[in-house]
């Protein structure tokens, strides 16, 4: 049994070293922080940085795919107290991310990853003043996440929650505005990263071919609910 057990253990490291051009075993046999020959990352690290020019050190944990951090990574200070909970998609943040002080909880932050393979995604806004309305937008990849969500800001020496933000495509929405009539408007192209001007309120609309495609199978539909009704 006990050979067996050696001529597994033997055949699963000529496995990793054939895959890994270099890798790490832990204490407890596993394998971490594979490079491939290509230089690309892959399977569970667990990444080191030490104290540099007055910021303070860190150690990072989770999973890359493709040379890019994929799922949940957590960080923590050099004593192992907990800095961060953060969510990645395509090597973008996307979802909830969680950042803490030693004291407890600083804030909660809402991204959304745009797909990096494709030239336009489209993201569901919900409608702030009924949140059972929703209205397909229509967004440019920038090769970044955005910030999509709510954010909720903490005092982590009490727990109280400071202030609430809510974000749509990466613009701060101010609770005290009015409301935008956007009864024809059921598409919208927004280019990320592009600053809008309050006399730009409004969307300019660039209608490349995919576009033009999307507006004439949804024309005169709403999002309802997540599905898309007449």
């Amino acid at each position: 049994m006990r050979l067996l057990f050696t001529l597994f253990s033997l055949l699963f490291y000529i496995s990793v070293i054939a895959q890994c051009k270099t890798f790490k075993i832990t204490s407890k046999g596993d394998t971490i922080n594979c490079t491939e020959a290509s230089g690309a990352k892959r399977g569970k690290w667990k990444i080191e940085a030490p104290p540099l020019r007055g910021e303070k050190g860190y150690i990072e944990e989770g999973v890359f795919v493709n040379d890019k951090k994929e799922g949940t990574w957590r960080r923590f200070n050099l004593m192992g107290d907990p800095l961060a909970i953060e969510n990645y998609t395509w090597g973008l943040k996307n979802g909830i991310c969680t950042y803490l002080a030693i004291q407890g909880i600083e804030r909660e932050e809402s991204w959304r990853a745009i797909d990096p393979s494709k030239p336009y995604d489209t993201i569901d806004v919900q409608d702030i003043n009924n949140p059972n309305i929703y209205e397909k937008v229509i967004v440019k990849t920038t090769g970044a996440s955005i910030k999509h969500g709510t954010w909720k800001i903490y005092d982590p020496f009490t727990g109280q929650r400071l202030r609430t933000e809510n974000w749509i495509l990466d613009v701060l929405q101010d609770p005290n505005a009015k409301k935008e009539d956007s009864s024809n408007t059921s598409t919208t192209l927004t280019n990320l990263g592009t600053p809008k001007s309050k006399s730009d309120s409004a969307t300019k609309k660039v209608v490349p071919k995919e576009v033009l495609e999307f507006q004439k199978k949804n024309k005169g539909k709403k999002i309802v609910d997540g599905k898309t009704g007449g």
